[in-house]
């Protein structure tokens, strides 16, 4: 936790690994032993010298730096040009509240949510005469035609409504419901597969076509194709397997005993190298509760959501997985110096320059 409450901006800084362990020859950075300027590394700033000279850790040509009082406050700040900020590669951010804990990645392959398949059926017996859709990946919209079909069961249903309405025109029997057999025939046309606007026009032409077409209740991305034009259809054989690709699913594995940290409906960050590390939320939709007889491991799927259909089946995708989630106040571990009186970071004022702060983890 930051000891100071107000917000600070934290310079970042790349090397503070090599801090620890080198004890290069340096003065103490105080207002009393300096003059108000200093030569210092950009890559070392707890380097100080008094003329310059090279770094005694890198060998770089020490740089430059104003030392100014900030108030009653003895400790010094530094004044640095924009070149020597670019050349040292000093970054800021600001403290901030967020999550912290530990974090796991898990890596998983995008597939289709098998909730969202739907599978095109042959409503009547026959021969597919025409097939409109023939590769893997089309899209087809609700209403396109698919193919058409030579039934003989669905030509003499065509016939026996055309029969009926001729009936109700040219017969007057009162004992007899002609729009009850109209309306018997045109359900069961609906059943074999024809839309209303289909039987519409068919009642309009009083004739019966040598083939039918069929129509897509549903629209979706082609992920299956069963037939050919020429084959023989039962009732009930699968035609086609449309995808909607508006949702995906992410699919890894886990280890028996990392089951319990994790809930379904939880969410969680998925991230995709193929796209420049597009990271997108999820949720956890399944834990398979059975372990796999070969490996032992447990499968987690997330659903992710596809409206722009950009992520595809296939892609490889990393699941981020929080631990020990908590809000707290942080900072970028690398802004952080350890000395031997603690930790201290740098700060930018609001003139520019920076000033060191001790700070409590």
């Amino acid at each position: 936790m930051i000891r100071h409450t107000k917000t600070i901006v934290l310079v970042l800084l790349a090397v503070t690994a090599f801090f620890a362990g080198c004890k290069p020859k340096m003065k103490p950075a105080t207002v009393a032993e300096q003059s108000k300027a200093y030569y210092t590394c950009s890559m070392h700033p707890q380097v100080h010298e008094d003329h310059s000279v090279n770094c005694p850790i890198c060998g770089m040509k020490l740089i430059k730096a104003e030392l100014m009082a900030l108030g009653d406050n003895a400790s010094g700040s530094i004044s640095l040009t924009a070149t020597q900020i670019t050349l040292a590669g000093i970054e800021t951010d600001t403290v901030r509240e967020q999550n912290t804990g530990s974090e796991k990645t898990l890596t998983g392959t995008v597939t289709i949510d098998e909730n969202k398949s739907e599978v095109v059926s042959a409503r009547s017996a026959g021969r597919i005469q025409r097939l409109f859709v023939r590769t893997t990946g089309e899209k087809v919209i609700k209403g396109q035609v698919i193919y058409t079909i030579y039934s003989e069961e669905l030509q003499e249903t065509e016939k026996e409504y055309l029969l009926a309405l001729t009936q109700k025109k040219m017969l007057r029997n009162p004992d007899v419901d002609y729009q009850q057999l109209i309306n018997a025939v045109e359900n069961k046309l609906q059943l074999w597969g024809l839309s209303q606007s289909q039987i519409k026009a068919l009642a309009v032409s009083g004739k019966v076509s040598a083939t039918t077409a069929v129509l897509s209740k549903v629209g979706g991305t082609v992920s299956d194709i069963s037939v050919h034009e020429g084959d023989y259809v039962t009732e009930g054989m699968s035609i086609l397997t449309l995808q909607a690709l508006n949702s995906l699913w992410v699919e890894a594995q886990l280890y028996a005993n990392e089951i319990a940290n994790y809930r379904q409906n939880e969410r969680v960050s998925v991230s995709f190298p193929d796209m420049g590390g597009l990271t997108i939320n999820g949720k956890i939709e399944f834990i398979n509760p059975e372990l796999s007889n070969a490996s032992k491991v447990n499968l987690l799927r997330v659903s992710i959501s596809n409206a722009q259909q950009s992520i595809r089946p296939g892609m490889l995708a990393y699941i981020m997985l929080s631990e020990n989630k908590r809000r707290s106040l942080a900072i970028a571990t690398s802004a952080v110096l350890t000395f031997g009186k603690g930790y201290e970071v740098w700060i930018k004022n609001s003139e520019g320059n920076f000033s060191p702060r001790m700070v409590t983890l």
